[in-house]
């Protein structure tokens, strides 16, 4: 007989959950609602029109423990047909989503599932799965955040690093767009009477790249230009869609400042600016809190816990820009996510999946992970 953890792994990766695939990514969810009913949580459904349903899966609280979060997401970046199935070696596991991040739902199930045979009950301890991860979390990021505020601890399941690091920093990205209207003349006979959106852009362009601090961490990438008519017409217009990516809030403060400046100035007379976009999610820097809280987790399970800070993002990062202590990459070991060769190894469910069941073990018996 195949290891649970397996057989209902294989269960979920042959459900297609790409984002905008609702109906697999609630059918996932289905799943994930009946496990999670036999270990005595209620589902609170977060119901959605356009992408999968949020879920919550409550115990009962106690109010005399911490509060302790899960956090996952449901869906995967494969539209239907371009990387499916389910399939196995002696050492790993392939599919979308083995590793991101099924795999790392299917450790924080077993790992509940330990606990409930353990005490035929679980209390403090919520489970949330969100539908759109993949594509910024832009439904889901109140839902995120809103929640996380009444948990002391969250855990996060994305993949684990190489040597099975646990996750303490993640950049904060922001994706903006800025449109620049020049005016529109006949480049050959009144050439003198055109603004130039394009020369605007360009000279805008050279200012944003130069905020890159890669020692910093820092980065600010142009990912698209566009603007002009032809080659004979001055430009009435151009666009350039750009990235920010932020280590620290100091950085985010200044490139935010910097951003608004080019924006606001003119380099060719007569052309303006205006921006649009956001910061989709806030940075998560390293902190004391967490080092604590990984003392604790290397007491109760005498592992020691390597970390690392990574310039991805994830719902980790909405969770702790709530307040909440979180740890990230609670999942299993794996590479070529967001690819068709994406693979988790067997042996790193084996070893999560221990260390989660005797923190959350820990928990229910002493109210508390930090001491």
């Amino acid at each position: 007989m195949p290891k649970e953890w397996k057989r209902d792994l294989k269960k979920i990766v042959n459900i297609n959950s790409y984002t905008g695939n609702k109906r697999g990514v609630d059918k996932c969810g289905e799943l994930f609602a009946e496990w999670m009913g036999e270990l005595g949580f209620e589902c609170e459904r977060f119901k959605r029109e356009l992408v999968g349903d949020h879920l919550l899966f409550r115990s009962k609280v106690s109010g005399t423990r911490e509060r302790v979060l899960l956090l996952g997401h449901l869906d995967t970046v494969f539209p239907p047909g371009t990387f499916e199935g389910f399939r196995e070696d002696d050492e790993w596991v392939y599919g979308p989503g083995v590793c991101d991040m099924k795999g790392g739902n299917i450790v924080a199930l077993e790992s509940l599932r330990k606990v409930f045979e353990r005490f035929g009950k679980i209390e403090d301890i919520d489970f949330l799965l969100v539908s759109d991860e993949e594509t910024g979390s832009d439904d889901s990021k109140l839902v995120t955040s809103s929640l996380a505020q009444k948990y002391d601890n969250c855990f996060v399941f994305e993949a684990a690093g190489a040597n099975m690091e646990v996750v303490i920093g993640r950049k904060g990205i922001g994706t903006f767009e800025i449109v620049i209207d020049g005016v529109a003349s006949h480049a050959g006979t009144a050439y003198e009477n055109g603004c130039d959106a394009n020369l605007e852009a360009a000279l805008k362009l050279r200012e944003l790249a130069s905020l890159t601090d890669l020692q910093k961490g820092t980065t600010v990438n142009i990912g698209r230009i566009e603007g002009g008519v032809g080659a004979n017409t001055v430009s009435p217009r151009a666009k350039l869609l750009l990235e920010l990516r932020y280590a620290n809030n100091k950085e985010r403060a200044r490139l935010m400042e910097a951003l608004a400046k080019i924006v606001e100035h003119s380099f060719v007379d007569g052309t303006s600016a205006r921006l649009a976009g956001a910061i989709q999610r806030d940075v998560m820097e390293p902190n004391e809190w967490q080092m604590e809280l990984i003392k604790e987790i290397e007491k109760i399970s005498g592992v020691k816990i390597k970390t690392e800070s990574r310039g991805g993002v994830s719902d980790a990062n909405i969770a702790a820009s709530a307040g909440v202590v979180t740890l990230d990459g609670l999942g299993p070991y794996g590479d070529g996510d967001h690819t068709d060769k994406e693979r988790a190894l067997k042996s790193s469910f084996e070893e999560r999946i221990d260390l989660m069941t005797k923190v959350l073990l820990h928990h229910q018996k002493e109210g508390a992970i930090r001491g």
